[in-house]
C-alpha cells in the first residue's frame, strides 16, 4: 500500500498562468505561499502547483494573487537536464485533484503574499 496525499493552505504568489493546448486539454500553473509557524523566520514556504481541466479553468477565473486558497493533490518530483550545465535537475511538484476556494472578498489582499521568489 502506498500514499500520496498532499493538502495545502496558503496564499497565490502570482497570478495562474494558464496553457491551452491544441487537443482541447487546459494546463494551470500556480505558485502558493504557505505561511509555517516558526521563531526563526517569517517567510513561506513556496510550493509550484499543477492543475488541469476543469480545476485549471477554476483556478484561471477565480484566483488571484494574494487569494486564499485550499488544494488536496499528490505530490511529483520533475527531472530535466539542464541544458547549459548538461546536470540533472528535479523539482518538486504538486499535481492538485481538488481547488477550495476560501476567505471573503475583503480577505483577497493582493499585497498580502509579496511575489514569487525567482
Amino acid at each position: 500500500m502506498s500514499l500520496n496525499v498532499v493538502n495545502l493552505v496558503g496564499r497565490a504568489g502570482a497570478a495562474p498562468e494558464i496553457i491551452h493546448f491544441q487537443s482541447g486539454s487546459v494546463l494551470c500553473k500556480l505558485p502558493l505561499a504557505v505561511n509555517r509557524l516558526s521563531r526563526n523566520s517569517d517567510q513561506p514556504d513556496w510550493f509550484n502547483l499543477e492543475m488541469w481541466g476543469k480545476t485549471a479553468e477554476v483556478a484561471g477565473n477565480y484566483v488571484q494573487k494574494g487569494k486564499l486558497i485550499g488544494i488536496q493533490g499528490s505530490l511529483k518530483i520533475e527531472t530535466w537536464t539542464d541544458k547549459n550545465t548538461g546536470g540533472q535537475r528535479s523539482r518538486p511538484t504538486i499535481k492538485v485533484d481538488r481547488l477550495e476556494l476560501l476567505g471573503s472578498k475583503r480577505d483577497n489582499d493582493p499585497g498580502a503574499v509579496s511575489g514569487y521568489p525567482e
